[in-house]
């Protein structure tokens, strides 16, 4: 009630604004239309005690411009129930449009006419492209349509992939939804596509796929792209809704116009007054909501002038994806450094494409999440991965100078209060070609400490080229140490990580104490580093949880494409059962004074 009133309070606020006369039982004759024939009836509630209410005005205003009232109309009602589709017009000597009726003429000469409406080719890949600017209905489906199946449907039924061009999809029936759903969806199950309620004869139809055809059907497997445009209005864009909610069909294109699955306009009395209602309102079951007013956002949004090229992009990269896929996963299964594990990932991973979830993947982009997610997903391996990053090339040798200014801002040294060195460097590198430089300008200045503070906390891993080197200054050279068994899967062979019997520069040795700072960000080799002077009582670990990576991984390019996959293809074989980025090494936080 009170939002009925609120309806009829803003009709006259600003019919006041306007400072016109006009008849009293307008506004409760307009107010009588919409409670009649809104489709959401839930929004007038108390609408008909409000308009006996309406009657009681007898307060007699002159109009001047009856255009600008209506306008004035419209806006009071906008603002009440939130619907841009009710609309009041003056239109004098308007005459309603008839539904036309379907000329007496032969089918051949029928279907010429409807050809005018559509257009169909088949393209270079073997991909049908329909364009379709009016959908027909049952009647007029029943008597044209073994013509336009045989000189089009059948034209390109037998290609690989389909684009259905909706941009320029203004009119079109009801009844026809069921048709074109249905060319795209199999016989069996039936599919309940829709619900349609009618305000006037507050009656709701259900919409179902067809068990039987004119001609053969498209299918579900089939890749199905629409296009559409801020033009595609009304019963184009039911169909859109639904394919794209059955998951059968990716849209390109623009927001569709928000229009409506059955609108009316009706004169309101005996004036030249009338009002543009939706009676009737889409409700999808899948969904639950409805594509009206507010349109069908697409799946990947572009130009609507751009649209037709873009889906033939989508519909190449989706005829590599199978390929893709099955590369990925031989890739996995040949390389990843558990070989078990990468037999199991590969085989789910290949189960996972032949259930369809790649299907509806438009963009490259998409692809490389998908993949990752379930790589991540079968393996709980984080470092195993897609990517879009090419092998990175060899460096080129730098000038001596240029080293020697890298390593100055690459590690930072300190010495603390009672002889207590600090050394931070934040990733791990190749150090062998310039051990000399490092132990000069670096090692020297904290070798001769009483203890040592090693700070990892912000190391992002690197090459674990140099893990051996770098462990053994911690322990005494008379004798070597396994520090850990590495397995190496293109070999597939296991080695023992040894200290060096020969350094560059002087030893810290294996008695003065090591503290080893860590952090969240902490990973791959620098990880490896910790791991083993834990494992060995070297160093006193503090800080946070490491990151929990990998030793550094390859990457690979799957097929021909411009994918690659990040695979770890060794790992510390001291625990050889699960991917080393399953384990986060987590230390107790302590304290240090002083």
């Amino acid at each position: 009630m009170a939002q009925a009133l609120l309806l009829l309070a803003s009709l006259l606020f600003f019919s006041n604004v306007a400072h016109c006369d006009f008849s009293p039982t307008l506004i409760a004759d307009m107010a009588k239309i919409l409670m009649d024939n809104y489709c959401s009836p839930e929004k007038l509630a108390g609408m008909e005690e409000a308009i006996d209410a309406a009657r009681d005005n007898t307060e007699i205003l002159s109009i001047s411009d009856p255009a600008s009232l209506a306008s004035v109309l419209t806006d009071g009602v906008k603002q009440t129930i939130f619907d841009s589709r009710v609309q009041v017009t003056y239109e004098p000597g308007f005459v309603p449009a008839k539904p036309p009726a379907i000329p007496d003429i032969p089918p051949e000469q029928l279907a010429e006419m409807i050809k005018g409406t559509v257009k169909a080719e088949v393209l270079d890949g073997n991909i049908g492209y329909l364009k379709i600017q009016h959908i027909i209905g049952e009647e007029m489906a029943q008597k044209v349509g073994p013509v336009l199946v045989e000189y089009i449907w059948d034209k390109i039924l037998p290609t690989s992939a389909m684009i259905l061009d909706f941009r320029s999809a203004v009119t079109g029936e009801l009844s026809g939804i069921p048709y074109i759903v249905s060319y795209y969806t199999d016989p069996e199950p039936l599919i309940h596509i829709d619900s349609v309620y009618d305000r006037t004869s507050d009656v709701t139809i259900e919409l179902w796929s067809m068990p039987t055809l004119l001609g053969k059907r498209y299918g579900n497997s089939k890749p199905l792209i629409i296009l559409t445009s801020k033009n595609t209005l009304g019963i184009a864009e039911d169909v859109v809704y639904c394919l794209k909610n059955l998951k059968r069909a990716t849209i390109v294109g623009e927001n569709t116009a928000g229009g409506s699955i059955k609108i009316n306009k009706i004169k309101v009395g005996d004036t030249d007054f009338y009002v543009t209602v939706p009676v009737a309102k889409s409700i999808n079951p899948i969904t639950g909501k409805s594509w009206e007013v507010n349109g069908v956002a697409p799946d990947v949004e572009v130009a609507a002038e751009d649209a037709l090229d873009a889906a033939i992009a989508i519909i190449k990269l989706r005829a590599e994806i199978p390929g893709l896929v099955q590369a990925a996963a031989t890739l996995v299964a040949d390389n990843y450094a558990f070989p078990s594990i990468g037999d199991d990932v590969a085989e789910k991973l290949g189960a996972v494409a032949a259930s369809g979830e790649y299907n509806l993947i438009p963009t490259k982009k998409e692809l490389e999440a998908k993949l990752s997610a379930d790589l991540l997903k079968l393996s709980g391996d984080k470092c195993l991965k897609a990517t879009s990053n090419i092998p990175a090339l060899p460096p080129n040798n730098p000038m001596p100078e240029m080293l020697l200014e890298l390593i100055k801002v690459s590690f930072h040294t300190d010495v603390f209060e009672n002889n207590i060195g600090y050394l931070r460097f934040d990733m791990f590198g190749d150090f062998e070609h310039v051990a000399k430089i490092i132990a000069e300008h670096v090692w020297n200045k904290v070798v001769d400490t009483d203890a040592l503070i090693v700070d990892l906390r912000n190391n992002v891993g690197g090459s674990t080229s140099s893990i051996a080197g770098f462990c053994s200054y911690f322990f005494d050279g008379d004798k070597q140490i396994v520090l850990d068994h590495v397995y190496d899967r293109p070999s597939n062979t296991t080695r023992d990580l040894l200290t060096l019997t020969q350094l560059t520069g002087r030893r810290y040795g294996s008695k003065k104490s090591v503290i080893v700072l860590t952090s969240g960000a902490t990973a791959g080799a620098a990880e490896e580093f910790v791991f083993i002077m834990k494992r060995l009582g070297r160093a006193m670990i503090i800080g946070e949880a490491t990151h929990g990576g990998c030793h550094p991984p390859e990457t690979f390019r799957v097929g021909e494409s411009d994918i690659f996959l990040s695979i770890p293809i060794s790992h510390s074989d001291t625990c050889p059962l699960m991917p080393p980025s399953t384990h986060q090494i987590i230390f107790q936080i302590s304290y240090l004074e002083g």
